[in-house]
């Protein structure tokens, strides 16, 4: 079996890990993960915290692995999700989208692991001396919003300028992923894409119908004069963004053109006109399947791999 340091942090059977995905990580993806032995994750993205709260609470009443939150520290609910983490005890908090130092303490206080996406060696060193526990460095590679540096540059700087365990993301959709992502030094990796055509996942069926369409060259990168680039599917949407992007149009103007995308394809089923979300390794994926056999097949996949390298090596 594969296990790894992140393994024992976590408590969870296998190094994997699922994205923080708004609209698309609620309660039934999140439960289905961690009952395969994964670590199954409820995206607080935007939403209030009664939302937040009720996913708990249902996640918590469909297994009992452990269960993670993924806040994103910009929301404009952040305080009042953070009072429902800490009331729920939750046991892994990842944050993305800031520095989650101001509210370390309270994470501690109920004995929560904290784990930070980080798209840089900077942010993950600061993000080691204020306590974090882990870090996910995520490449450029990754759906939604994204950094600059790809996984396979970032992850094994990261490995080598931290002492805490590193997460891999970006680009990693099978067991072979995973094997390339623990060769970096990784502890384990972090996906998104893949599990966005789960069967248990509940979004749309036409976002999952797209994803699993696409093909190597079919995502694009919008949003960059705003300062927070978002990788998403070809569609209308993206045409009409990168359009109004190369006319010049300004940062509130973008972001107001923006507002609502992603809600429209991941539950509204609108994937011209939304923002279909998801990674380079899309072309990858190529059916819809129950969590548990998606990850069955993730650790299969790499256990042939890491035989088949040692074959290798041995010849």
């Amino acid at each position: 079996m594969i296990k790894t340091r992140i393994c024992d942090i976590l408590d969870i059977k296998y190094p994997i890990i699922q994205g923080g995905m708004a609209w698309v990580a609620d309660a039934e993806l999140a439960a289905a993960i961690s009952n395969a032995g994964g670590l199954g994750l409820i995206a607080a993205g935007n939403a209030p915290s009664d939302w937040v709260e009720n996913e708990i609470i249902k996640a918590k009443n469909m297994s009992d692995k452990t269960i993670g939150v993924n806040i994103m520290l910009l929301s404009p609910f952040i305080e009042d999700v953070i009072d429902v983490v800490i009331k729920h005890k939750i046991k892994v908090i990842t944050t993305g989208a800031g520095n989650p130092g101001k509210y370390m303490d309270k994470f501690k206080s109920i004995g929560a692991k904290v784990i930070p996406v980080v798209p840089s060696v900077a942010l993950a060193k600061r993000m080691e001396s204020i306590g974090v526990d882990a870090v996910i460095a995520e490449g450029m590679e990754s759906g939604g919003h994204i950094g600059e540096l790809t996984t396979m540059a970032l992850v094994p700087q990261v490995v080598d300028a931290v002492t805490i365990p590193v997460i891999a993301a970006g680009g990693i959709a099978d067991g072979r992923g995973l094997v390339a992502s623990l060769a970096l030094g990784a502890s384990g990796v972090q996906m998104g894409t893949r599990f966005v055509t789960a069967e248990e996942c509940t979004i749309a069926e036409s976002y999952k119908q797209i994803v699993i369409k696409a093909k190597d060259r079919d995502t694009v990168i919008t949003g960059r004069v705003t300062g927070h680039p978002v990788r998403i599917i070809k569609n209308k949407l993206a045409r009409e963004f990168l359009k109004l992007e190369a006319n010049g149009a300004t940062k509130e103007e973008l972001e107001k053109f923006g507002e609502g995308r992603l809600r429209m394809a991941a539950r509204e089923g609108d994937v011209e006109h939304g923002s279909v979300m998801a990674g380079q390794i899309a072309g990858l994926v190529k059916d819809i399947k129950p969590t548990k056999k998606i990850i069955e097949d993730i650790i299969n996949e790499a256990e042939d791999t890491i035989r088949t390298m040692n074959r290798a090596i041995e010849e």
